[in-house]
């Protein structure tokens, strides 16, 4: 969405303006179009407040202004507080003016429907015409903490004393916006930069996320999504911040799978939008957290750390039911618990402490005097786990001070720390942060944000892809318009990706079938079907002429009563295939994350196994391999237990090829799909034996 502004130029029209014009301020006290002007006018501002009202001459001792094009100095940023109907002249009147860019407070737009939609993508191109940047509409506006440049009417900035600090936020729900300051404020965590986004009409999460990623008193950057409405803005924002060192951490709504209903493919109905909105998290290198408690207690965890090499974690407690609950959590999430090493246990026991082999080392009422300090240190020291989580019990409350001796007294830093203290322990938890520790007050959000780091990688790098390898594709696809696909024009354009096809042959009549032996697959072909098998229209290990051409006909007849709208293009007659496996390939291009591809395994079982793992596409081969790797039921065809070893290599140079569909125009394949691809015996290949394509 980058357009006139330069990023430079944008940053500081949004967090360093000159003049801040607020139009729609009111004098009123008990008015929220009041609050914007208060909260700028004690924070310290040094630029230009210039309230926009044309029934006042004057507004809380600053002089106002009728009309947006009336005031005198430049102004760098407009604040809109006007009702939804006046938003496209204050709009107009910010473009005369020449001012960079506008937030609008005001609601009324896309998020009421149709023609709250339609007055949206109007300013929205009012503003883009005259070169104006927008934040929203309805959102809270943002704040510069760093220099005390609040641009909002969030009643949480009036209300909080916010600490300026190495932490940015952007965020799409307003009202949760405030909720995370009051939250991180109780923890001593200061911010640097916060915006509100609203409903995204022109800047979005990801390009604001990018300017905060280059913002110097930023240190991690917090996210809380409701949906992706730019993923490509935000996986090169997290691309960056990985490269300078900068955690990027996400909470993100919606794990409901609605989507799946309307889905043409198995791919569709197969991955739901959270295991979309995963794949997009790890593959660009964001930490995600599943509670919102997470969100604030995860920074301290990784602020100036890298993804670690391992997932193992351990755990060392004084209280065997709070670790228990811990460990309960980790376990369920597939974080490794891990025991001490034989050689510490052996160390230790010189010095007269005793530890077993359980992942869990709990030490009754923390041991004797200085056992649970110099266990902790030795931990912290090891090479065996790559994160370790310490809990305290009621001492953390009866005495808080002995986190001091307990935990600080040993502590370097060179390892990530998780501290939970099982009983409200405010005092305690306050001394952790101070000390830049991570404390957390549930097991819940212990285990969440020990599982946000333990899983934590760097971003994928981008899959080389030449124009050779996908432009033949392009050409048959384009060939053939803009409709759906049958099977036969699938695997043609499947085939020209380098995937092998079945070998079919279409006939339109059971005469068209002579000399046809088999054994054979019959299946109807037609666009407007496109799950044969649940519509019975498909017949396997047909043999001979006659039972051939009698599949034809029954196929044929079955499709003119039960189908009389779908067009039939004939009947698709192909030699049986056989191998070891079956799995199903696919191709989409999700709304929110953009083309990504999915191996599960294949057959009538393809929805119902549910056993499936997905990537952002296009893929490299090297990608490919490790989806085959993840799936646990191919295992069987890489020699386990002496069973025949299947063409695993052939399945993973078909994966790499499916993914190339994301090079090709955005129009032009919304899905596709192989259900199944047959993977023969090691260096005999796989065939696609059935193929659907959908175009956008």
């Amino acid at each position: 969405m980058d357009r006139e502004t330069p990023r430079a130029g944008l940053a500081e029209a949004l967090f360093h303006p000159r003049g801040i014009a607020l139009i729609g301020a009111s004098a009123d006290p008990a008015k929220n179009n009041s609050r914007a002007q208060r909260v700028l006018q004690t924070s310290g501002y040094t630029g230009r407040i210039l309230p926009v009202n044309p029934g006042r001459a004057e507004i809380f001792g600053l002089p106002a202004f009728p009309d947006i094009r009336a005031v005198p100095e430049p102004v760098d940023h407009a604040f809109l507080m006007v009702p939804a109907a006046a938003v496209p002249e204050a709009i107009a009147g910010c473009v005369e003016k020449g001012v960079r860019v506008a937030t609008i407070y005001s609601a009324g737009f896309a998020e009421l429907g149709g023609e709250g939609r339609a007055l949206q993508e109007r300013i929205t191109a009012i503003a883009r015409e005259g070169g104006l940047r927008l934040i929203g509409p309805n959102c809270l506006g943002l704040v510069n903490v760093t220099d005390g440049v609040p641009i909002t009417n969030n009643a949480a900035v009036e209300a909080e004393a916010l600490a300026p600090g190495g932490l940015s936020m952007v965020s799409q729900s307003g009202s949760m916006m405030g909720a995370l300051l009051s939250r991180a404020g109780a923890r001593g965590l200061g911010f640097a930069k916060i915006v509100s986004v609203g409903n995204e009409c022109d800047l979005g999460v990801g390009e604001i996320a990018g300017l905060m990623v280059e913002d110097a008193a930023t240190r991690a950057v917090l996210l809380f999504l409701e949906t992706l409405r730019d993923a490509p803005a935000l996986a090169r924002a997290a691309r960056r911040a990985h490269e300078l060192g900068k955690p990027v951490i996400a909470y993100k709504l919606g794990r409901s799978d609605v989507g799946r209903r309307i889905a043409v493919s198995h791919t569709g109905a197969m991955v739901g939008a959270d295991e979309l909105a995963d794949t997009f998290f790890r593959e660009n290198g964001i930490l995600r957290v599943d509670t919102l408690e997470g969100l604030v207690e995860l920074p301290r965890l990784v602020l100036g750390r890298t993804p670690p090499k391992g997932r193992r974690v351990s755990v060392l407690t004084g209280t065997g039911g709070g670790a228990a609950m811990v460990v309960d959590r980790l376990g369920s999430l597939g974080v490794e618990v891990v025991p001490p090493p034989p050689a510490m246990r052996a160390a230790l026991a010189t010095e007269g402490i005793e530890l077993s082999d359980s992942p869990l080392i709990d030490l009754p009422m923390g041991g004797g005097k200085g056992q649970y300090t110099r266990v902790l240190q030795e931990i912290v020291a090891s090479e065996h786990c790559d994160a370790v989580v310490a809990v305290l019990g009621s001492t953390a409350r009866l005495r808080p001070a002995q986190v001091n001796e307990n935990i600080l007294s040993v502590y370097d830093g060179s390892k990530p720390l998780g501290v939970f203290c099982a009983p409200q322990a405010d005092a305690a938890l306050g001394i952790l942060d101070a000390a830049g520790v991570a404390g957390f007050r549930t097991p819940e959000t212990c285990a969440d944000a020990l599982h946000a780091f333990l899983t934590w990688r760097g971003p994928r790098p981008l899959a080389a892809v030449a124009e050779h390898d996908w432009r033949a594709a392009a050409q048959r696809l384009a060939g053939f318009g803009a409709r759906r696909l049958n099977e036969a024009e699938a695997c043609a354009v499947f085939a020209e990706l380098g995937i092998e096809g079945p070998g079919s042959r279409i006939v339109a009549t059971p005469e068209a079938a002579a000399g046809m032996q088999g054994p054979a697959a019959v299946k109807l072909l037609s666009p407007d079907i496109p799950h044969k098998t649940e519509a019975g229209l498909v017949r396997l290990d047909v043999a001979g002429e006659d039972a051939i051409r009698a599949a034809v006909a029954e196929l044929l007849d079955k499709a003119a009563r039960e189908h009389p709208s779908a067009r039939v293009e004939g009947v698709l007659v192909a030699p049986m295939q056989r191998g070891l496996a079956e799995v199903i390939l696919g191709f989409r291009r999700d709304p929110e994350v953009g083309p990504v591809v999915m191996l599960g395994m294949g057959g009538v079982l393809a929805e119902l196994k549910r056993s499936f793992c997905v990537r952002l596409a296009p893929a490299s081969l090297e990608t490919a391999r490790e989806m085959v790797a993840a799936l646990p039921e191919l295992r069987m065809l890489q020699g386990f237990r002496n069973l025949p070893r299947g063409d695993v290599e052939a399945l993973a140079h078909a994966i790499r090829a499916l993914s190339l569909l994301a090079c090709l125009p955005p129009e032009a394949v919304a899905e596709a799909e192989i259900n199944p691809l047959i993977i023969r015996a090691e260096g005999q290949g796989a065939v696609a034996v059935d193929g659907l394509i959908v175009p956008n």
